[in-house]
């Protein structure tokens, strides 16, 4: 059994292959975080902590204290996990040991998305019920135990069961004590077009956040931190993963304290989190997955990329290979007819190409970025014979055909918003700030939810389209709802969220045979909880190959190569204004889910030849990418190589890829890693290879790379 209760030593023991995760309840049938780390055969820890209870003073006592599930107002100054405002007015709550339940599978979260089982084999859940026994107050802490995949999956499920109404002002999906703070931890951060850089820093006295207070996950943020020992690297050391499946306004905090003592919290954003939980009611936390590895960060990753593959992602497509597009976007912005896009579509189809995809512009009059979201019909003038026509004429070309929306906003300039203004998320006789010209829609409200679910389901249903890609371009401010009193605009953010994912659920489940993709000013919602609907993202709009090296190999830390989106764009790239070779640009890109956006028909002879070869290699490769184990190797951090590999079964790829040269540079090896040493690997040119070489010398980098070069070697197990 993956959970074990013993009821003499009043532990909790959540084991997974290769870890343990120990509860105890303690004299006073408080919850206690007792240990997380390497598997343990015997979980009876309390030998070992028992000195940490013995100190006279009550300070140090409460701030050594490793509660479960740490809560406000009782002694514990550090950042809670709960904290809830009852009637009385104060925040004051207690929570101790009311029962539990343990069973095998996992049940799904209410609104929210979450990982799931296959089987009910795939996990076993503890339900761990605590109890505030002056307000009734209940909350359910689960924990969903992947054994073979070594995850554990968080989540807090509150309840009113008293005869008074509460306000919850913070809930977190997970709260974890690590003894110590001889630490480091790492967070993702950026901003547009360059999201996603690794920061690592050292844990120091006090509290350290990071968070979100835009309504959605963000390009400054990502809703992931892993806290590290000072040892660890790519392939060594303590690394403890938490990962948030949400998309909207998060936090997740690190704090050290003066007792050398270490916090992690991750969760809602508590800034301005208000929610009214009245008698009888129940509130559902988002999910947290947590991921222990002892050979550092890679571990961490492939343990999160399997999981989120298998048991996050849904769907047709989820362990599909996904289609190589052409997107028209860079290539014409809003100035296309349909001759134009044919004629772009017609080179794709030459050059092998699977997926047309229309961009911006097809709808309403939206000859600029001004006007018309929230229109979501054909603009005749554009398309005077339609989608469904076009489509069709995409198909006959034996390609597919997508479609971009943007169906979360509004613009001031369309009917929608001249028939609803009151249907945007705003503060009456506050004004309506615009950013990118638009507004957002108020999600929160259910019709709102169900204008978006017909007007996009209507467009789905009228042409044969194949992929749509989702696009959201702003974040929120004048948070406030139309429909809501005053007592309830606290909830706005977090309803959005709960209407964002009914709409999602909706249209991916009514239409199943449609690949979907998110996207965010790029890579500006690229998060857990969306995946749970789509099963790729738009990684970044930076599509320069170089920069993508860093973008792609940090949102690998957490998120599998399956759920990247990559393209080639013109150069020079419009974003940096950088020139770098076909074959790079493409190299970069097949290292995801491969696609072009760049007007074909301008492309030289030379690199059309380049394209159309990459396009014949993805198509072989793909599989193996998209779905095999992937491996950093050399970080675009450290130095002018970057490498890395895919293996999946007998495949191997390794990549690597040169940035700036340098005079008579050293020649350079790259050790590869997870082959079988005791095997041999044939490269396409015939050189054989020694598995255990491979990964104890290297690999023999070419040394006559230049500027902006890169290398794609295949190798198969022999």
């Amino acid at each position: 059994m993956a959970i074990n209760f013993d009821a003499q030593s009043r532990i909790f023991h959540l084991a997974t292959a290769h870890t343990s995760y120990v509860i105890g309840l303690n004299e006073e049938s408080q919850a206690l975080h007792l240990y997380w780390g390497a598997h343990l055969s015997d979980p009876d820890v309390w030998a070992i902590l028992a000195p940490r209870q013995m100190h006279a003073s009550f300070e140090v006592e409460s701030c050594i204290k490793a509660f479960e599930y740490p809560c406000h107002g009782t002694g514990d100054y550090r950042t809670p996990a709960a904290r809830v405002l009852n009637a009385d007015g104060n925040s004051v709550t207690c929570l101790t040991y009311a029962g539990h339940e343990i069973y095998s599978g996992k049940k799904p979260l209410d609104g929210l998305p979450a990982v799931y089982c296959r089987e009910d084999s795939d996990a076993e859940t503890l339900e761990l019920r605590l109890k505030d026994e002056l307000t009734g107050l209940e909350v359910v802490l689960n924990y969903s135990v992947f054994e073979e995949m070594d995850v554990i999956c968080r989540s807090a499920r509150y309840e009113n069961h008293g005869d008074k109404s509460l306000r919850l002002l913070a809930g977190a999906a997970a709260s974890v004590d690590f003894f110590g703070k001889d630490y480091d931890f790492l967070h993702l951060q950026g901003a547009w077009a360059r999201e996603r850089v690794p920061e690592r820093l050292p844990v120091t006295h006090g509290l350290y956040s990071i968070e979100s207070r835009r309504g959605a996950s963000g390009h400054q943020h990502n809703p992931f931190v892993a806290l590290m020992s000072k040892n660890a690297d790519e392939f060594n050391g303590d690394v403890y993963g938490f990962s948030l499946i949400y998309s909207g306004s998060f936090a997740a905090t690190v704090e050290g304290t003066a007792y050398a003592c270490t916090r992690v919290t991750i969760g809602l954003n508590p800034y301005s989190f208000n929610w009214e939980l009245k008698p009888g009611e129940s509130f559902q936390t988002p999910e947290a997955a947590m991921v222990y590895s002892d050979k550092g960060l890679n571990l961490m990753s492939q343990r999160y990329h399997t999981l989120y593959r298998t048991h996050l992602c849904r769907g047709k497509y989820a362990l599909a290979e996904r289609p190589i597009l052409i997107n028209n976007w860079e290539a014409t912005y809003f100035g296309f007819n349909e001759e134009k896009i044919v004629e772009i579509a017609r080179a794709g189809k030459e050059m092998g190409l699977e997926l047309f995809v229309l961009d911006d512009g097809w709808f309403g009059k939206r000859d600029t970025d001004n006007c018309s979201l929230g229109d979501w019909v054909v603009d005749k003038k554009k398309l005077p014979n339609g989608l469904d026509h076009l489509a069709k004429r995409i198909n006959e070309l034996g390609m597919k055909f997508g479609l971009w929306f943007e169906p979360e906003m509004v613009s001031p300039d369309s009917d929608l918003y001249r028939a609803h203004p009151d249907w945007c998320i705003h503060v009456p006789g506050r004004a309506r700030t615009q950013a990118r010209q638009q507004l957002i829609l108020d999600l929160s409200r259910a019709d709102v939810c169900d204008y978006i679910i017909e007007a996009v389901s209507s467009v789905l249903r009228s042409a044969p389209i194949s992929y749509v890609k989702w696009d959201m371009n702003r974040n929120m401010t004048e948070i406030g709802s139309a429909l809501l009193d005053s007592e309830h605009q606290g909830e706005v953010e977090h309803r959005y969220m709960l209407g964002l994912y009914r709409v999602l659920e909706t249209i991916t489940q009514s239409f199943p045979d449609v690949l979907f993709e998110s996207c965010s000013g790029g890579g500006g919602r690229f998060d857990a909880g969306l995946l749970y609907y789509m099963p790729q993202t738009w990684t970044s709009d930076d599509t320069d190959a170089i920069e993508r090296l860093k973008i792609q190999y940090s949102t690998s830390m957490v998120y599998p190569i399956s759920a990247i989106g990559s393209h080639v764009s013109a150069v020079p790239n419009h974003q940096t204004g950088r020139t770098t070779p076909m074959q790079t640009r493409c190299d970069v890109a097949m290292s995801g889910n491969f696609g072009f956006e760049l007007d074909l028909s301008k492309l030289s002879e030379d690199d059309m030849a380049t394209a159309k070869k990459a396009v014949e290699l993805c198509k072989r490769i793909r599989g193996t990418v998209q779905q095999g184990e992937f491996t950093r190797l050399l970080s675009p951090y450290e130095g002018s190589m970057t490498a890395w590999q895919f293996v999946r079964g007998d495949a191997v790829i390794l990549c690597y890829f040169k940035v700036l040269n340098v005079p008579a540079e050293p020649l350079r090896r790259i050790k590869m890693k997870g082959l079988d040493p005791d095997a041999h690997y044939r490269a396409e040119d015939g050189t054989v290879y020694s598995g255990g070489a491979l990964m104890n010398m290297g690999y023999p980098a070419d040394w006559r790379m230049r500027d902006f070069e890169s290398r794609v070697i295949l190798l198969e197990k022999v």
